[in-house]
């Protein structure tokens, strides 16, 4: 792979990078056509990272379908597609990690105390093998999205990093591979996160500029629904993540609920 791309780059040819976790869906397709459209040779990778899984989360269970991703890829115009496995990303012996000291300990990053260095130190090995131009991530997933630029910029990688717009399915839940895990009846609780979003929104809009009150209601909404059990529920500064008390400038509001055993997160700038 880094023998290609540097083949690709003394040929003159930028190269845009998309990082997966497999099991392609509509968001992940939408980073793929933003990054063609920004860079001459389009590279996605699929590699379920187990460095980002804690003890008893779901890595064994996470959705793959390598030969359904294939053929998607293809249909993107993906050029090349980038399988490590396990063993080529963690050989016997491996033990060094990158690890951020301060965006990690907000947000998910305090119920999910691995995951941060897990993809930090993923994405930094797959930077250095593929060496790409523009790296492009969902904004579905905003913390990591804000780690992974702040990795670039304090280790001088020089990567233009992208962020793509969240990806929703009709009635709004935003994209991901873990929507699977739903069950028919667990869909209406999975739209509450948006509807909670969407109902903070209006609040700001309409003057309202206490971030305490904005998540109260957000609360009761989503706990209106039996099968939901909350992580947590934010009014953040959208560069460092810390809880902002009093909305008079755009932030970020970000929540993370269980719908029965599946955790799903999303988050919505808001503006006064």
């Amino acid at each position: 792979m880094r023998r290609r791309s540097r083949e690709l780059k003394a040929g003159g040819r930028s190269i845009a990078f998309v990082p997966t976790m497999g099991f392609l869906h509509e968001g992940h397709l939408s980073l793929m056509r933003e990054g063609r459209r920004r860079c001459d040779v389009l590279v996605a990778s699929i590699f379920v990272n187990p460095a980002q899984f804690g003890p008893s989360e779901d890595f064994a269970t996470y959705p793959r379908n390598m030969e359904r991703d294939i053929a998607l890829s293809r249909e993107e115009g993906v050029d090349i597609l980038f399988t490590p496995d396990r063993g080529e990303m963690y050989p016997p012996g491996f033990q060094t990690y990158v690890q951020l000291e301060q965006l990690p300990h907000h947000l998910c990053g305090l119920s999910r105390p691995v995951f941060f260095r897990g993809v930090a130190t993923v994405v930094s090995k797959l930077f250095h093998i593929v060496e790409p131009d523009v790296a492009v991530f969902g904004e579905k997933d905003y913390q990591q999205l804000m780690v992974i630029r702040r990795m670039v910029a304090d280790l001088d990688l020089g990567i233009d990093v992208v962020g793509g717009p969240t990806v929703r399915e009709q009635g709004g839940l935003a994209m991901s591979s873990r929507n699977a895990y739903l069950t028919a009846r667990q869909r209406p609780a999975a739209l509450s996160l948006n509807r909670a979003l969407q109902q903070a929104a209006g609040m700001v809009a309409g003057g309202e500029r206490e971030a305490a009150r904005v998540v109260a209601a957000a609360r009761d909404l989503i706990e209106s629904f039996a099968d939901t059990a909350i992580d947590y529920i934010a009014v953040v500064d959208p560069e460092t993540l810390e809880d902002v008390p009093v909305i008079d400038r755009p932030v970020r509001m970000a929540l993370a609920v269980k719908v029965g055993a599946t955790r799903l997160i999303d988050n919505l700038a808001l503006v006064p």
